[in-house]
C-alpha cells in the first residue's frame, strides 16, 4: 500500500524546508534506510531517510522548493500502483497553506537573481522614442529635441538654447535636461556629466536560515533587556602561555581556545550568568554547554561545545574545529547546535578590537570578544608596550544584575590574565 512522506520537522525551529537534491527518481527502488533527498532547514542542510520500502511513486516538490513542514513530499508504493485518489484525500484534509514555491516561480533560496536593469515607464520610453522636434531659434539656429526633453526643459523652467545635446547629431536628450549645468552655460570648455553606467540592482532571496537568524534575533533584541559591560584584559601572559603550550609536539591551541575555557570555569563560579529566562521561571544551569558562533555563507551557526569546563584546552581546540567545518559544509547536526547555556562570539581574527552582539535566547548572556592590540600601557608607574583585548558582555537584566556581570568578568579577568591557573 501506497505510503505518504511528507516534509521532515528536521530541528525544533524548522517551520519549513527546502529540497536542495532529490538522490532518487520517480521509478527507483527504495529500500529502509537510502538516502531520499537532502533537505535545507533554518540551520543545516541534512540527508533525509526513508523509512519505508517500495517504488518511488512521486514527488511533490521540485529541487529548490520551498514547502511548509507536513506538506506532501512523496509517495513510496508498490510498482504500478495507482496514488491519484491518494493525493487528492491528501490534499483535499490538508488546511490552508502557503503555495509552494517552484523553480519556475523563484529561485532556490540560496541563489542569486540576475542582475536588473531599472528601466523607464513603458509610457516615458515611448515618448523618448518619438522623432526629435526641431525648433528654430532667434537667430535662424536648429535645435533638435526629444519631445520628453522639451517637456521636462520646460517643467525646470531651462532655457533648451543654452543645454548641449549629447544624442544622434547633437540632439538634446532626457538626460541631458536632467544634468543640466547652468553654472557651465558660458564655459565652453566645461562638459556637462553625463553617467555612462544605468542603475542596477540584484536580488538575494533570504535562505531558511537568514530568515530565522532575522527573527529570532529580532525577538532577542526587542524582547530581552540587554545592557553591556565593557572590559580590557591584559594577554602578556596569555600570549606567553600559548607560545609555551604550543612548543608541545602535536599540541596546537588558540586565543579561542583559552578563553573558551576560562569562561566555562567563570560560568561555574558564577551559575546566575549561567541562566536562562523563562516566561514563568528562572533556570540556574549547573552544566556548562557554551555555543561559539561561526560565521558561514547565509549567516551564523552556533555549535555548542558541551561541558567545556569539564575539557581540556586540546579536546575544546579540536571539537571547536571539528564543528566549525561542519558548519561551513552544511553538515552540523541539530543536536550539535542545541543546549547552549552561554554563547561567545569572537571577531578579533577580523581585527575588530570591540563590538557588541545580541543574546542568543533563552541564554542570560554572550560575550563579545575583540582583537588582540599592542598598545603602550602604563606597568608599574612607566609607560611600557603591552598587548590588551577588549570584551563585551551583553546581559539579560531580567536574570543578570549589573554586580553579578561585573563579578562574574573579574573572575574571567583572573582566568586569562593567569592562564596556568586554568590547568590546576
Amino acid at each position: 500500500m501506497a505510503e505518504i512522506i511528507t516534509m521532515p520537522r528536521l530541528s525544533d525551529t524548522m517551520t519549513e524546508g527546502v529540497v536542495a537534491q532529490w538522490l532518487k527518481k520517480v521509478g527507483d527502488k527504495i529500500s529502509e534506510g537510502d538516502i531520499l533527498a537532502e533537505i535545507e532547514t533554518d540551520k543545516a542542510t541534512m540527508e533525509f531517510e526513508s523509512f519505508n520500502e517500495g517504488t518511488l511513486l512521486y514527488i511533490g516538490l521540485e529541487e529548490g522548493a520551498t514547502a511548509p513542514v507536513d506538506s506532501l513530499l512523496a509517495i513510496i508504493g508498490e510498482e504500478g500502483e495507482n496514488i491519484e485518489d491518494l493525493i487528492k484525500e491528501f490534499k483535499a484534509a490538508a488546511k490552508k497553506e502557503e503555495p509552494v514555491t517552484t523553480k519556475k516561480e523563484a529561485k532556490p533560496e540560496s541563489s542569486i537573481s540576475a542582475t536588473k536593469t531599472l528601466s523607464l515607464p513603458t509610457e516615458t520610453k515611448t515618448v523618448e522614442k518619438l522623432p526629435p522636434v526641431e525648433i528654430l531659434t532667434n537667430n535662424g539656429g536648429r535645435i533638435f529635441i526629444s519631445p520628453l526633453a522639451k517637456k521636462l526643459a520646460n517643467e525646470k523652467g531651462i532655457n533648451i538654447q543654452t543645454i548641449t545635446g549629447t544624442g544622434d547629431n547633437g540632439r538634446i536628450i532626457k538626460r541631458d535636461v536632467e544634468f543640466y549645468n547652468p553654472t557651465g552655460t558660458n564655459t565652453k570648455s566645461t562638459t556637462p556629466f553625463v553617467p555612462k553606467g544605468e542603475e542596477s540592482y540584484e536580488d538575494i532571496n533570504n535562505s531558511q536560515m537568514r530568515k530565522v537568524i532575522a527573527r529570532r534575533l529580532g525577538e532577542s533584541k526587542f524582547m530581552a533587556p540587554h545592557y553591556y559591560l565593557n572590559v580590557e584584559f591584559d594577554m602578556e601572559n596569555a600570549m606567553a602561555f600559548r607560545k609555551q603550550f604550543n612548543s608541545v609536539p602535536d599540541t596546537k591551541i588558540s586565543y579561542n581556545d583559552i578563553i573558551v575555557k576560562a569562561t566555562a570555569l567563570a560560568l561555574k563560579q558564577h551559575p546566575q550568568v549561567n541562566s536562562q529566562w523563562f516566561e514563568d521561571r528562572m533556570r540556574l544551569n549547573h552544566h556548562v554547554h557554551i555555543g561559539v558562533a561561526v560565521a558561514v555563507t547565509d549567516g551564523l551557526l552556533v555549535p555548542v561545545v558541551k561541558f567545556a569546563n569539564e575539557q581540556t584546552l586540546q579536546q575544546i581546540g579540536a571539537a571547536v574545529k571539528e564543528m566549525a567545518k561542519k558548519a561551513r559544509n552544511k553538515k552540523l547536526q541539530p543536536n550539535e547546535m542545541e543546549g547552549s547555556t552561554f554563547t561567545i562570539s569572537n571577531l578579533g581574527m577580523f581585527g575588530i578590537t570591540d563590538f557588541t552582539s545580541i543574546i542568543n535566547q533563552p541564554n542570560s548572556a554572550i560575550l563579545s570578544v575583540g582583537a588582540i592590540v599592542e598598545k603602550p600601557v602604563v606597568k608599574n608607574g612607566n609607560i611600557a608596550v603591552g598587548h590588551t583585548m577588549k570584551l563585551t558582555l551583553a546581559c539579560d537584566h531580567r536574570t543578570v544584575d549589573g554586580a553579578t556581570g561585573a563579578q562574574f568578568l573579574l573572575t574571567l579577568k583572573e582566568f586569562i590574565e593567569n592562564p596556568v591557573t586554568m590547568l590546576v
